[in-house]
């Protein structure tokens, strides 16, 4: 625990170092969503996920060849949970051009009569959901909406209790975790459903919630080292909330990993994203805030007539 005695590191020195490591894997995440296509959960685009349990081993390339001929649109077909469990899971997109419950329904027979006239066994259905195209564009509103109110809500709180320039700080902040989360969403294969929505906002309190910790000793610090440089005083502020930072982060982490590893298929993507959330929540508080408060607060302070000094 010695980076923790009396820590003096220099973390202002490497922000814009960080900041163009951020931004290279975000271009790169965007870039790859661009070219394979941005992979939206059933909860958005709609159309049919059954989950299939057969009482004996079979193989995705066997259901597929069993639904090729009565289904012959891009049906995704995978293992599912436990491979000892024998579970398929099949995802139908939504039909075009037919009437929404009956396209809905119409899917999830063929499925159900493809499988039992392929003679592979019995199986069971024990999982079936169906989401219209209508619900799913609601739900993906609903769900940009609700990030955007949550970062407004956050600039107005910040805004409020410190400085404009911290609040945009922490605003660029909370979107950098955003937007690496989704970049190693895209380079990982996982969906964007409704549950890594919730993940996506439980993530931006957690951000906005270990920037407010640092600014707030900032804050402080200002209060007693007028004469020291903003660098200095951010920097020093960073190291002295350091073990609080890391110790709060790396047991948020250890209770999101053991979800990830046991929750299961179901919450498996909604661990992803936080695991990855944490991790740039911790990186983006002590680089990507401090700089960008850093930075707009020279801008004020030369753009303010000599002589004059802004309250803290």
């Amino acid at each position: 625990m010695a980076i923790f005695t009396n820590p003096n590191y220099d973390f202002i020195k490497w922000r814009w170092h960080a900041i163009a490591f951020s931004a290279a894997i975000i271009v790169a995440g965007f870039g790859y969503a661009f070219t394979k296509g941005v992979p939206l959960g059933i909860d958005f685009s709609g159309g049919t996920i059954i989950v299939a349990k057969f009482e004996q081993p079979v193989t995705v390339d066997q259901v597929r060849a069993a639904l090729a001929a009565a289904i012959p649109t891009e049906n995704v077909i995978q293992s599912y949970g436990d491979p000892d469990n024998h579970e398929i899971l099949i995802r139908l997109p939504m039909t075009e051009g037919a009437e929404e419950g009956a396209a809905l329904e119409q899917g999830a027979n063929a499925v159900i009569d493809s499988l039992t006239k392929a003679n592979l066994g019995k199986f069971e259905v024990i999982s079936k959901e169906l989401v219209g195209p209508v619900i799913g564009a609601d739900l993906q509103r609903k769900g940009i909406y609700a990030t955007l109110a949550s970062i407004v809500g956050i600039t107005i709180y910040i805004g409020l209790r410190f400085r404009f320039a911290f609040a945009i700080g922490a605003i660029a902040a909370t979107l950098h975790d955003i937007l690496i989360t989704l970049a190693f969403l895209f380079f990982f294969g996982y969906d964007l459903s409704l549950n890594v929505v919730a993940a996506i906002l439980t993530i931006t309190g957690y951000s906005v919630n270990d920037t407010i910790v640092i600014f707030d000793r900032v804050r402080e610090n200002l209060r007693t080292k007028r004469r020291d440089p903003l660098e200095q005083v951010v920097n020093t502020s960073v190291n002295q909330t350091l073990s609080r930072t890391v110790i709060t982060a790396g047991t948020t982490f250890l209770a999101v990993l053991s979800l990830y590893l046991f929750g299961g298929e179901v919450l498996e993507g909604f661990a992803f994203t936080m695991l990855v959330g944490i991790i740039s929540g911790t990186y983006s508080t002590i680089f990507i805030a401090a700089a960008i408060a850093i930075l707009l607060s020279g801008r004020q302070a030369r753009g303010r007539p000599q002589g004059t000094r802004k309250a803290s």
